[in-house]
């Protein structure tokens, strides 16, 4: 039982640091828990004020004679911040953090910013003028402003970033319109709520049987107070969002409220219009765009109960809704769930305990779920729904499998198979349009001699330099910059070069074996300005462009009707990566770029162009078989104890100094094995020490150490007491030690 209790008084971005010890009274001894709201007497008179509960512990930080006592606890007073705090407690003991790092996660950062305006795009004629231009656009094929004035007509005002982001319209359409005299573009000071003038509305969608069947299913459970974590499993275009808005409908009506996570802000955007006309101004979101300001704002409305509902990514989990209800994660198996800086907290976990705190459900979404979550499933932990069908059954692409390998034995070199040029002929003779998908960004990769086989890399970072349009390479890690070299440093030769296999290369053979054609490419260089992302989607949405070119950010959760065919061109490069999420990766990938093909009134295909295509998540994604999928990838993991078949976490030292590192890692490995010797550690797999992945970041050498055991738990102690011995010694005072568990990255 603990004698000592780390309070902090006042919740807010300057006091986290701060904390205050307090003796913990022996009545109160083994009553008291993380996150609890205390009285304290405090300061020079102590006057009674009152504190939170951050730590406990049997070691006193200072003199005992100089510590007060904890006065009592605050009674019928739980605070939503006593459970953020009870949550940033759990995660400190779970993904190995400190507290402090744990409470600056979970607890919003006051900061004050200047004073927002909101634009607003407005109707300016009547609805029977309105109508008339709406004909005249048709006619003349105008499509963009014809989408916006029907858009208008519906439901006006529109907020300008909904009209540039969700409906993908250009300032010079908004401003041609304004000219027209069709629409007017206001300026309205707001209170920092995002969307919070846009109006509710619209045709509310008629669900399917099977969508009735979830809505009612989870309904019932949560009149019953049965809260269950759900893992919904529906194909791409089976209409998860309508279940979800639906099911938020049933909650938010009953005084609870809800978050929804989504993995990217593009994502936020595509959903957002529908939320809003279910809920007005009752819902509102975060992205990474907001300033620390407006993040606060959302936070102290949602606390205030100004909101019912909050959409965002990550960070969004830590809403601090008094009464939550529910908590979806969409697209639940991204990789972006996954926090990569301490903690390293994953939000499906951590969404699954805050709900367990709140007395709340989970649903997690996906057309191909994480193999953790299904196993979960599997298992009995989830409750597993599914919607097999798309929305007005319409069918799955039909997709094609192109060895490449076969393709050179028949002379054709280029990027594009036979089999996808043909294809792509004749979507364009019928004015259809195109995506092309490659999981990598760039005119090249990395830079090297084809005589001697030296590659150039940065001399900062363990990693190779890529070349880039302009004459340069980049260290893509540290921002390291120089010249593109004309011959090898090494022996001399001038055959050295890109290993050119990025999205620019592809838009250059597009472009020549199709000329004439509007080509657009989408990738981390042509998204760098604030609005590149929402030009590049409002073009192609517009049909002013006929094949688009991308990274994974066009395979993700879009939906243009008028896209008929996917080509994947490179399906193997996730495959074989350094990390056994490889084939669950590719297998997600390929499905989710096929789920954009075919889903207007036109049927989709797919080609998947692969040296791999007797690999088994190249030909179970080809036949969209996601069972038959997870019954082979889990008896790998299974042969392997990966997760979630075992659990894994890896711990990583990092110091300056190279020889610090070497040894530091060396000394807690003996450590760990000492034990193992005496049988204290039964079930352990311990892997390393060796360099990580990237042996050096910004003249920083890094060490990493992986372990393998059944049970979390486990996994969870070795960290308490690798990190007490690392704090008892001075061996360790320059090395920065971390730990992740089940990685999803590594270090």
């Amino acid at each position: 039982m603990a004698k000592y209790a780390n309070v902090i008084i006042d919740i807010s971005h300057e006091k986290l640091d701060k904390t205050f010890q307090y003796k913990v009274p022996g009545e109160l001894q083994g009553n008291l828990t993380i996150g609890m709201q205390v009285e304290i007497p405090f300061g020079n008179g102590n006057r009674r004020s009152t504190g939170y509960i951050v730590e406990l512990t049997d070691t006193p930080a200072y003199e005992v004679s100089r510590l007060k006592e904890i006065t009592g606890v605050v009674k019928d007073s739980i605070p939503i911040e006593s459970q953020l705090i009870a949550l940033a407690g759990w995660m400190r003991k779970n993904y190995g953090a400190t507290m402090n790092q744990a409470l600056r996660t979970v607890l919003p950062i006051k900061q004050k910013t200047a004073v927002k305006k909101q634009r607003l795009v407005r109707l300016a004629i009547g609805q029977k003028k309105a109508a008339e231009w709406l004909a005249s656009f048709e006619k003349k094929h105008n499509t963009a402003r014809a989408r916006l004035l029907s858009s208008l007509i519906e439901q006006s005002p529109l907020p300008y970033e909904v009209v540039t982001r969700r409906l993908h319209m250009t300032a010079s359409v908004i401003r041609a319109m304004e000219g027209l005299g069709i629409l007017t573009v206001e300026e309205k000071r707001t209170y920092r709520n995002p969307l919070g003038e846009m109006e509710q509305g619209g045709t509310r969608p008629v669900l399917n049987e099977g969508q009735k069947r979830i809505v009612e299913q989870v309904w019932q459970d949560f009149s019953k107070e049965q809260y269950h974590t759900y893992l919904l499993r529906g194909v791409t275009g089976s209409g998860k969002t309508a279940v979800y808005i639906e099911i938020i409908e049933k909650i938010t009506g009953a005084g609870r409220q809800a978050i929804v996570l989504i993995p990217e802000i593009a994502l936020t955007y595509q959903t957002v219009l529908r939320f809003y006309q279910r809920f007005g101004d009752r819902v509102s979101i975060l992205n990474s765009k907001m300033s620390l300001g407006e993040r606060y704002d959302q936070f102290e409305r949602a606390k205030n109960g100004e909101l019912d509902v909050m959409i965002g990514p990550r960070s969004a989990l830590f809403t601090p809704f008094s009464n939550l209800g529910i908590i979806i994660i969409d697209e639940e198996h991204e990789t972006s769930y996954k926090s990569e800086t301490m903690p390293r907290y994953h939000a499906r976990e951590t969404a699954v305990e805050r709900a367990r705190m709140a007395g709340a459900s989970v649903i997690l979404g996906s057309a191909t779920p994480s193999i953790e979550s299904f196993y979960h499933a599997r298992s009995g932990e989830y409750k597993l729904l599914e919607l097999e069908k798309r929305i007005e059954e319409k069918p799955l692409p039909e997709c094609y499998t192109v060895d490449l390998r076969e393709e050179l034995r028949r002379g054709n070199r280029s990027i594009l198979s036979e089999k996808l040029q043909e294809l792509m002929e004749q979507r364009l003779k019928n004015h259809q349009q195109i995506m092309l998908f490659i999981n990598r960004r760039g005119l090249a990769g990395f830079v090297s001699c084809r005589a001697c086989g030296h590659v150039m890399k940065c001399p900062h970072c363990d990693v190779s330099l890529s070349q880039h349009a302009g004459g340069s390479m980049v260290c893509h890690y540290c921002g390291y910059t120089q010249e593109m070299v004309t011959s090898c440093p090494e022996c001399g030769s001038k055959y050295i070069g890109g290993f050119k296999a990025g999205t620019q290369k592809i838009e250059e053979v597009v472009k020549k074996r199709f000329p004439g054609t509007r080509v657009l490419r989408m990738d981390f260089d042509t998204t760098r300005r604030k609005d590149g992302y929402e030009k590049i989607l409002s073009t192609f949405a517009n049909q002013e462009a006929d094949i688009l070119i991308g990274t994974q950010m066009i395979v993700k959760g879009h939906d243009f009707p008028n896209v008929t065919l996917v080509g994947v061109l490179a399906a193997d490069l996730s495959l074989h990566v350094s990390d056994f999420h490889g084939p669950e990766r590719t297998f997600q990938l390929i499905t989710q770029a096929a789920g954009r093909a075919g889903r207007g009134k036109f049927p989709g295909e797919v080609v998947i162009q692969t040296y791999s295509p007797e690999h088994y998540a190249i030909k179970l994604a080809a036949k969209q078989d996601y069972y038959k999928f997870y019954e082979t990838e889990t008896a790998y993991r299974n042969l392997m104890h990966y997760p979630p078949c075992g659990h894994m976490m890896v711990m990583m030292t990092a110091s300056a100094d190279e020889m610090t590192a070497f040894l530091s890692m060396e000394l807690l490995a003996k450590k760990i094995q000492q034990a193992q010797d005496k049988g204290r550690l039964p079930g352990l797999y311990m892997i390393g020490p060796a360099d990580a992945a990237v042996a050096k970041i910004k003249d920083i050498y890094r060490r990493v150490l992986y372990f393998k055991h059944q049970e979390y738990g486990t996994l969870v102690h070795m960290k308490d007491v690798l990190e007490q011995f690392i704090n008892s010694h001075r061996e360790f005072r320059n090395v920065a030690v971390q730990f992740d568990f089940d990685p999803m990255n590594g270090f």
